[in-house]
């Protein structure tokens, strides 16, 4: 066989190569869009992040660029892109370990789409006689041909879930309850479970599970949960853009809307804060009552505008705003109910892990649904936290822990500080964390800061993943010792091996492991 011919076999096999590295690259990265709920341009992002994460993975990225330029002119090199691509990003797992690819119908309509824009890549290069550079290419970009498939099907499944909407609006024309929406940057899921325990007993109320705050989580709510004879029905609406909640609130519109407060949360999507106080304003368009937490100066100054330019009835609700319609006193682990001005009965019991402030929104719409403040105050001592949201509990071993995994902003990282200094420890006081994510600009400052907070509470801090390692690290740079692990199943490891009776640790934030 000439070189000539010898060339061309090596060209279509490394194609062949390459086809079959489509199938671990695939499955990260759908993996990857499957988590972060199908939005489109969360593959590319991801996958910079991952590429990026480590040298070893900034070594491999480099190699596949490599294979993908030099294959243009010696078509083996592309093998070196189809290594990479099977192995890396390192550490990405291809099923998941904390977030496990599942095949549903709108994966598996995904993948078709994705597949079908690699089939065009490859017949580009088949066609053309450059099967290699175009194969290698398409290995390379498959993040990005994600993201496209991401775009082009968004339509579709809009398409397709908008029976499920349609019956939701029905159901909810026909119950006619009271409908309670509620957003903020944090603090809905509290503030919704909140409402309902306050409300129930006097109401019927039917909320939202989990944070079921999407269309298609909010449609399929009101359709498996919303029984005749509900009185209210509370709906978290959450968003990652414009006119998220303004559609939301098109066929589920809210009589009372509920804004718990704005902070540097998606930062990465939104921009600004006042970019997300105008998405989440949305909500407000089709109330006739508003409540706004008072203690956040962006949604104090919202109430008041809301009041003079469209005459909305606005309840300010809080803890430090003296003048809040509605206000919770708290002092020493009790708190006091201040309606107008007035107090109502005797501070009760809370338990730790409420913020007062959520309570303090869920009060008002309690008060304002009709429930006798006496009965509200009655209620108080018998909420719960929300699981993994500052909950705490002592081990088998001994160990005081602080469970406040599910939590990613700068607000609630500093409660969180202060339940850890407040735990009833005698021993040494660990903070396990991976730092938060979403916020953007200030993603490493805030990383950064909160480390450094955490240094004056905490004799030792364990920081999980890479996502944020180098922000943490230079936040408590000499100040305490640091633990590194990888995994948050090493970081539990760690604590069982070193803490014991006396000692107390707080697990603040966890990320699934499509994140490095």
């Amino acid at each position: 066989m000439g070189v000539l011919g010898a060339t061309g076999d090596a060209a279509w096999g490394v194609y062949a190569a390459c086809i079959l590295a489509l199938v671990p690259a695939g499955a990260r990265w759908l993996r990857v869009a499957q988590r972060e709920h199908y939005v489109p341009d969360s593959v590319s992002r991801f996958a910079l992040r991952w590429w990026r994460s480590e040298p070893l993975n900034v070594a491999l990225g480099g190699v596949a660029l490599a294979g993908v330029i030099l294959s243009g002119l010696w078509p083996l090199a592309a093998a070196a892109t189809v290594v990479a691509s099977a192995l890396g990003p390192l550490h990405l797992s291809i099923r998941g370990r904390t977030s496990r690819l599942v095949p549903t119908r709108r994966l598996q309509s995904l993948a078709a789409v994705w597949l079908l824009a690699e089939a065009v890549v490859l017949g580009i290069g088949a066609a053309i006689g450059a099967p290699a550079p175009f194969a290698a290419a398409g290995l390379v970009a498959a993040p990005a041909l994600v993201d496209a498939a991401l775009f082009v099907t968004a339509p579709v499944e809009r398409r397709l879930s908008e029976r499920f909407v349609t019956m939701a609006a029905e159901r909810l024309r026909r119950v006619s309850p009271t409908i309670v929406a509620i957003t903020g940057s944090y603090g809905k899921t509290s503030t919704k479970n909140h409402i309902a325990h306050l409300v129930t007993g006097t109401k019927s109320v039917v909320a939202t599970p989990a944070s079921f705050n999407n269309r298609g989580g909010l449609a399929r709510a009101v359709n498996e949960h919303l029984a005749e004879g509900t009185d209210v029905f509370v709906a978290e609406m959450g968003t990652y853009g414009p006119g998220e909640i303004r559609d939301l609130c098109r066929w589920c519109p809210p009589e009372i809307a509920v804004m718990t407060a704005i902070g540097p949360v998606h930062l990465e999507r939104f921009g600004s804060q006042d970019a997300i106080l105008t998405a989440k304003t949305e909500i407000t368009e089709r109330a006739s009552t508003v409540v706004v937490n008072a203690d956040d100066s962006r949604l104090a100054a919202l109430g008041t505008t809301l009041e003079a330019d469209r005459g909305l009835r606005v309840i300010r609700a809080g803890v430090d705003e003296p003048n809040a319609d509605v206000r919770l006193c708290v002092d020493d682990g009790k708190v006091a109910l201040v309606v107008g001005g007035t107090p109502v009965g005797m501070p009760v019991q809370l338990r730790p892990g409420i913020q007062p402030s959520n309570l303090a929104c869920a009060v008002a719409v309690a008060l304002h649904l009709g429930v006798p403040a006496e009965t509200v105050v009655e209620r108080i001592p018998t909420l719960s936290p929300v699981a993994n949201r500052l909950t705490a509990d002592t081990s088998s071993s001994g160990v005081y822990v602080i469970d406040d995994t599910f939590n990613s902003n700068p607000a609630g990282a500093g409660a969180a500080l202060s339940a850890l200094a407040a735990a009833p420890a005698t021993g040494r006081r660990v903070v396990v964390t991976p730092g938060m994510v979403e916020l953007g600009a200030r993603q490493a400052a805030e990383n950064e800061a909160f480390a450094r907070a955490a240094c004056e509470v905490a004799s030792s801090i364990v920081v999980v993943g890479l996502t944020n390692r180098r922000a943490l690290l230079r936040g408590a740079r000499g100040q305490r010792p640091v633990v590194v692990v990888r995994t948050r199943d090493e970081a539990v490891a760690w604590v069982r091996a070193n803490l014991g009776p006396g000692d107390a640790v707080l697990y603040e934030n966890d990320l699934p492991d499509h994140y490095p």
